[in-house]
């Protein structure tokens, strides 16, 4: 029997893969370091700070920051990680120490990628601040991404709309409706300015009890909020793209600031598409919490909640208890949710 040949986008994605394994491998060649037992001192709990491609900054019980390797038997380490650590006797290529254990996680924040399935980028989260701007305009689509991840991940989410000195008043009105959509649902929202100052006081209040995170596109000022909480911090900050609308990657590495007024903020990179092609459809649907009351009250069990009669969802959309926007960014997730698992059984069919 013959072999079948390889298409040429076959072969490209093979040769691909080949060099990220190649680039990976030599990574860890660099880096790695061999501790042995008596170059460490005595285990010590700790968290992580900082996350960077090979390395992780943690944070001991005296708040010294301290740079270590990774045991190569560790599945992830994020920030937010509670870790066991210990320190090595000497500084070995710049690094003082290595992370041996990563104890359970109260939660964790993922994000999809193509190859790698699903990627942790942060743990131990206790609400999660959805940053958005007012420009190119606001997207109650990308607010119903992000909440959907909430939801699934049973954190908590605050709707945050920043650069609110931009608006004008009528645009000013027209946001306020669209916030009005959410907190009709039970999430909390907030407008504010970093530049203004507008209800910065009340935005750091909510941030003084226990480990925030923000997540949000690009551009939309997650930098600028930084400088503004923690001046001394100065993170790096980028200009949304005249050409695009998209801003520029400002943060390269997860981070854990420590607030003045108490409590935790985690700054990851920008995340420009938060996919969902990891969850399964009802994952989703469960994702929007004003359907959940209905669920299961449809007249046939596989109801699509689209055109199905008896659909308890479309009646509720109907009697205004359920937001028809809302309602139609559902139908818009599900269908690309369909197509995106459909486009990566292509890529993954050999």
């Amino acid at each position: 029997m013959s072999k079948r040949k390889l298409t040429q986008n076959q072969q490209r994605r093979i040769q691909s893969n080949n060099a990220k394994t190649l680039h990976r491998h030599q990574r860890r060649s660099k880096s790695d370091i061999d501790w042995q037992e008596d170059m460490l001192g005595n285990s010590q709990d700790g968290i992580v700070v900082t996350r960077y491609a090979a390395h992780a900054d943690v944070e001991n019980e005296q708040g010294e920051i301290i740079r270590c390797n990774l045991r190569r038997t560790l599945k992830s380490v994020v920030v937010g990680d509670h870790v066991v650590w210990r320190k090595g006797k000497a500084q070995l290529q710049g690094v003082s120490g290595v992370i041996e254990a990563v104890q359970p996680r109260q939660n964790e924040i993922a994000r999809p990628d193509y190859y790698n399935g699903l990627k942790p980028i942060a743990a131990n989260i206790d609400r999660i601040i959805i940053v958005l701007a007012v420009l190119p305009s606001l997207s109650l689509n990308i607010i119903d991404r992000y909440l959907v991840v909430c939801e699934s991940s049973n954190i908590p989410a605050i709707i945050v709309v920043n650069k609110a000195d931009l608006l004008t008043l009528e645009d000013r009105e027209e946001v306020e409706q669209q916030l009005e959509i959410y907190q009709k649902i039970g999430y909390e929202t907030l407008l504010i300015s970093a530049k203004s100052g507008e209800n910065m006081e009340k935005f750091t209040a909510l941030l003084s009890q226990g480990t925030s995170i923000f997540v949000g596109q690009s551009g939309v000022g997650k930098s600028s909020l930084i400088n503004h909480i923690l001046p001394e911090v100065q993170a790096q900050t980028g200009d949304v793209s005249q050409v695009s609308g998209l801003g520029q990657h400002t943060t390269t590495s997860s981070r854990l600031y420590h607030l003045p007024q108490g409590g935790n903020l985690i700054d990851s990179p920008g995340i420009r598409e938060f996919g969902l092609w990891h969850l399964e459809q009802d994952q989703i649907t469960k994702g929007y919490r004003e359907f959940q009351y209905f669920l299961g009250t449809c007249k046939f069990r596989d109801c699509k909640h689209l055109h199905d009669p008896g659909c308890a969802i479309q009646l509720a959309v109907e009697e205004g208890k359920i937001h028809p926007l809302r309602f139609e960014n559902y139908h818009r997730l599900i269908a690309s949710l369909a197509e995106t698992k459909s486009k990566r059984h292509f890529i993954s069919e050999p």
